[in-house]
């Protein structure tokens, strides 16, 4: 990240020093969804007040009003400075010049390039910045150590070695499930552990030709090994999502999953796991790459009109995302809200959690990519296909090639 000559002056005093210039002049207005680090940051609203001249206000709705309303506020009124995003709706907010790149306006000495590389990919689109995650990450694979000593089982480090492991370690007679995945239809729950097959097999959304490829060969055998590795899959899963899958692993029902970071540290948690003492992590085995996802804030176009205030948002965007802020949750038990390189690695990560996690998370962005397409569109897309592959998964429906035509052709029609 770099700022621009422009609003260096603007920046004047912030960068290298420890007395902040206050830039603010009205409080920064907040649109977001709940989460404890945000619940938190309150609690620090003076020092923000100290640092800026002005102080913030947040208001929270749930995901889906949280996104309805920033986008109808974004295209009209904007009566937000700042608003939370996500890596489904950026595509929108970026092309539509709703919000503003971060190239300029989040201040060096807040060090942009420390958040987890995968998240940092999220939140990139068109070759730039746009927003500073507060939550994301790529995939882990998380294993019982127990049980795969018990079967003599080195942890895998390919997808054929995953693949034998799942069935070899599936033992339902005695409570034991070779793996958890996600069945629930949706672009962010069955299509999300979907995606890195599908490129790992080679799957591109667009082919050379510039034709939509949603049913191409790549696809279909995603799907194909999809649909076979439910047969290991933990009971409740076919129709679960995120909080089945991690929940059956966390009780001590799966041998392996691979599941988005945030389930490292709860599994680690003795009040959220059975297994605190059984598993370990690594990124995922090869060649399958990480679902990258991550949610953030930006800066709104509409409600900053000058460069002062542009810099005054960017300035709450870094001290809400900042090392500090990430500290303070780490301290107050919240590490599903924990995107910077330098806390994973810090003592005090390593202390809650241990070094096999630490090593896991500061390495797993390097294989984090962002698999979705980056299009305004793929939230429908992605959401009709989640329905099919759903009805695929619980048998409604077997033909995987007319499911995914049917995809391709509703591509072609928006």
């Amino acid at each position: 990240m770099k700022y621009t000559a422009l609003t260096a002056s603007v920046l004047a005093g912030l960068l290298g020093t420890s007395a902040l210039a206050q830039v603010c002049e009205d409080d920064v207005m907040v649109l977001a969804q709940p989460r404890d680090g945000l619940t938190l940051l309150e609690d620090y609203y003076d020092e923000f007040e100290e640092l800026s001249g002005a102080g913030f206000q947040i208001d929270y709705l749930n995901e889906n009003d949280r996104r309805a309303k920033s986008q109808a506020d974004a295209s009209t009124v904007g009566s937000f400075n700042v608003y939370y995003v996500d890596e489904a709706n950026l595509p929108l907010f970026a092309s539509s010049e709703w919000i503003v790149p971060l190239d300029g306006y989040y201040p060096e000495e807040y060090d942009y390039d420390d958040f987890d590389a995968g998240m940092r990919s999220v939140a990139s689109y068109d070759g730039k910045q746009w927003f500073a995650p507060i939550q994301g990450g790529g995939d882990l694979m998380v294993y019982r150590t127990d049980l795969l000593e018990a079967a003599g089982i080195e942890p895998p480090q390919t997808w054929d070695e995953f693949k034998a492991a799942v069935a070899k370690l599936h033992d339902p007679d005695n409570g034991v499930y070779g793996i958890a995945l996600r069945g629930q239809r949706g672009s962010g729950a069955n299509v999300w552990r979907w995606l890195p097959l599908f490129a790992a097999h080679g799957g591109e959304w667009v082919d050379d030709s510039g034709e939509f490829a949603f049913n191409s060969e790549a696809a279909v055998k995603a799907t194909e090994e999809y649909l076979e590795l439910f047969q290991y899959s933990a009971p409740g899963t076919q129709t679960g999502s995120f909080d089945e899958s991690t929940g059956a692993f966390r009780s001590g029902k799966v041998a392996l999953i691979i599941e988005s970071a945030p389930l490292g540290a709860m599994s680690k948690d003795p009040s959220q796991s059975q297994v605190v003492d059984t598993v370990a992590f690594t990124p995922p085995p090869t060649p399958i790459p990480g679902s990258g996802y991550a949610h953030g804030f930006a800066i709104a176009s509409r409600a900053n009109e000058t460069e002062e205030q542009k810099a005054c948002a960017g300035l709450f965007v870094a001290w809400a995302t900042s090392k500090q802020q990430e500290e303070r949750r780490l301290a107050e038990g919240q590490p599903g809200e924990l995107t910077r390189t330098s806390t994973y690695e810090s003592p005090a990560y390593v202390e809650t959690f241990g070094e096999n996690l630490s090593a896991a998370m500061a390495s797993t962005g390097d294989s984090t990519e962002v698999l979705f397409w980056q299009d305004p569109d793929w939230q429908e897309l992605g959401n009709a296909w989640g329905i099919k592959l759903e009805e695929l998964i619980i048998g409604s429906r077997t033909d995987i090639q007319g499911a995914l035509d049917e995809l391709s052709e509703l591509a072609n029609a928006m």
